[in-house]
């Protein structure tokens, strides 16, 4: 693999008509040449965009992609005798710019985590306090509304092993069940009292 250093003013001559060459043979229909000119123009536009994502390198494979697009779908645009690397290098530029403001806007939706204990404390908080509600509501209910409730939808046992250990048949299991979490839906809408 060739190592990428800073380009010679004689080496970026040797690039520009190499890639035009295969560019402009591409465009007029050599499907070879085209091919050729996409794969080195891959590697010419990773360090291109590599230089200007420095800190993302996941980024880049996926931006070469679209400059490629790009530039595939703007073939027509394209005039002959102009240097085809600074048409190449315009659109590159356009899509990292694109790629900086996206990351901006969506960074500029995410709220900094300045204290991430408080953050965690109080979410363990809402958690014991909503397991405390839910054994309160639970309570009130009877034990045949109750007990399938609890085996079956908190703990994970199947209706089967739910009627076993109940002395339940699995159809009283899966009706109290039903009518239990209708009976808790009734009771959170009217605030936790006693239906």
């Amino acid at each position: 693999m060739e190592r990428t250093t800073r380009t010679t003013p004689f080496r970026a001559a040797e690039v520009e008509a190499e890639l035009h060459a295969l560019f402009v043979r591409g465009l007029d229909g050599d499907g070879e040449a085209y091919r050729r000119f996409l794969q080195r123009l891959s590697g010419h536009l990773r360090v291109f965009v590599a230089r200007r994502l420095f800190g993302w390198p996941d980024e880049v494979e996926d931006l070469v992609q679209e400059c490629l697009l790009a530039m595939h779908n703007q073939r027509h645009t394209y005039q002959r005798d102009q240097p085809l690397t600074a048409w190449v290098h315009a659109i590159a530029r356009y899509k990292v710019i694109d790629l900086l403001r996206a990351k901006s806007a969506r960074e500029a939706l995410h709220d900094p985590l300045d204290d991430e204990t408080a953050v965690f404390a109080e979410s363990a908080t809402e958690a014991s306090d909503a397991r405390r509600d839910v054994q309160a509501l639970l309570a009130q209910l009877p034990d045949r509304h109750r007990l399938p409730i609890v085996h079956v939808k908190l703990e994970g046992l199947s209706v089967a092993e739910t009627a076993k250990l109940t002395g339940m048949s699995e159809s009283a299991v899966k009706v109290g069940i039903h009518r239990g979490l209708k009976a808790l839906a009734a009771k959170m809408r009217s605030g936790g009292r006693k239906a």
